[in-house]
């Protein structure tokens, strides 16, 4: 009968005594003796005792030699699953260890590792103090640095490819729920000709004979995918941002998830829209990746986010009347004024004490504060935008775009912006064709 191969963590429910091939990475080795040796194997973030004893088929150099093999050496294993006299609580696979009968090393790592993953078990340490740090149990935590010049074997820590697991959850959650509402993807540029939103904070680069610029947003191309006739259309991609602030607000590269698309009515319908989006990623995140944010959640230690259960009950709040809110707490702010993150955070709690949510939107904000391209409101100094507010913090922005081309020119030149500069000239937006739109950065 052939050996049956399996994955290190089905073993917990192989029966007793079936033989069973795996390929794992070696976490630890030990000697008990001349006799007897013990490897804790993982992979996939499972982990199993292995148990290697000389007989009359081992020999006590096999003993000797499994016991030294290196943390992180790759071995395919032959052995034997048994079921063990107590629960091994050393490994994830504790009802069951395997007694080994072959063994051979498929790659065998260098004896010191500059960090070993179990390093990067802890929460990275406050590096402005400048003092060695500890984790609770007194290990030295090791230091961002040093985890970046060592990243393979960082990434390899089971809280990191939690916080990997979480990242694509988010990411799945987005897309099933924009595919299951019409949206295709799109993929723009992200080395343009030049500047296309107006701003200086942006990354030149060398193109050949001439300057590039590092994208700091797919904006315009994606309202050029709306006009071009593609309706609803996301994209999930890196952008740029030359903010030379040291804080976790600013970041040069990033992320972003955006989506943009056409609506009949009123931009508040795709601002719902985007709620149902949040609240889909919200809760799928607290159920189909409940247990890597429960372990992520013991070392970075954070209270479970309050969610509305239906989407009619998450706030909406005019911006004016998020700032007579702040004036009630004794914050002066001027309404036709931008919020600051202090001032976020503020009328974030204000908000939970109100509401009992993390999660609510601010709509309507001053119209000199938002992208040339906002389009206004009705309401003078104001505009049809919107932000989606998450403890006390923006995670995500959006407003209807001016579609007449007349106004548009109009506001840039009301902002002292060219219109036929070459920034905008480079992109070739679209807007003669009347349409609406409306867009959302994640």
């Amino acid at each position: 009968m052939s050996i049956q191969r399996r994955e290190l963590y089905q073993l917990g429910d192989t029966k007793d005594g079936e033989e069973v091939a795996i390929r794992a990475t070696v976490r630890t080795a030990r000697s008990q003796s001349a006799k007897l040796a013990f490897l804790l194997l993982e992979h996939d973030r499972a982990t199993i005792q292995a148990v290697i004893a000389a007989s009359d088929t081992i020999s006590r150099q096999f003993v000797k030699f499994a016991a030294s093999l290196s943390g992180q050496s790759l071995v395919d294993v032959v052995g034997i699953v048994r079921e063990p006299k107590e629960e091994i609580k050393s490994a994830s696979v504790s009802n069951r260890e395997l007694h080994v009968t072959e063994l051979w090393v498929v790659e065998k790592a260098i004896p010191q590792l500059p960090i070993q993953p179990e390093d990067s078990e802890f929460a990275i340490p406050r590096e402005e103090t400048g003092d060695e740090q500890h984790s609770a149990s007194g290990q030295p935590l090791v230091k961002l640095s040093t985890r970046l010049d060592n990243r393979v074997l960082d990434m390899r820590a089971s809280l990191n490819q939690d916080i990997f697991d979480i990242r694509d959850g988010v990411r799945f959650l987005f897309e099933e729920f924009l595919r299951k509402h019409s949206f295709k993807t799109i993929d723009t540029p992200k080395l343009l000709g030049a500047p296309s939103e107006g701003g200086s904070n942006v990354f030149e680069v060398k193109y050949f004979a001439r300057k590039g610029y590092l994208a700091q947003s797919p904006q315009l191309y994606k309202q050029m995918a709306i006009v071009g006739g593609r309706k609803r259309v996301y994209e999930v991609g890196p952008v740029f941002r030359a903010e030379n602030s040291n804080t976790t607000r600013h970041l040069t590269e990033y992320t972003s998830m955006d989506l943009e698309m056409e609506f009949y009515d009123d931009y508040l319908d795709v601002m719902y829209l985007i709620r149902d989006l949040m609240l889909h990623i919200l809760h799928g995140l607290q159920t189909q990746f409940k247990e890597q944010t429960k372990r992520v959640g013991k070392i970075y230690p954070t209270e479970p986010f309050l969610i509305p259960a239906k989407p009619e009950d998450v706030p909406v709040l005019d911006f004016v009347d998020g700032v007579k809110l702040l004036a009630e707490a004794g914050v002066e702010l001027n309404e036709n004024d931008d919020i600051n993150s202090a001032q976020e955070k503020q009328l974030g709690e204000i908000v939970k004490k109100k509401y009992n949510t993390d999660f609510y939107i601010l709509k309507e904000y001053p119209l000199d504060v938002r992208a040339f391209y906002t389009m206004p409101s009705t309401k003078p100094g104001r505009s049809h935008s919107y932000d989606f507010m998450l403890r006390g913090q923006e995670v995500l922005s959006g407003a209807q775009r001016i579609h007449n081309h007349a106004i548009l020119r109009s506001e840039m030149k009301r902002r002292g912006l060219d219109p036929d500069g070459p920034g905008l000239k480079e992109v070739r937006i679209l807007t003669l064709r009347l349409k609406t739109l409306s867009n959302s950065s994640f």
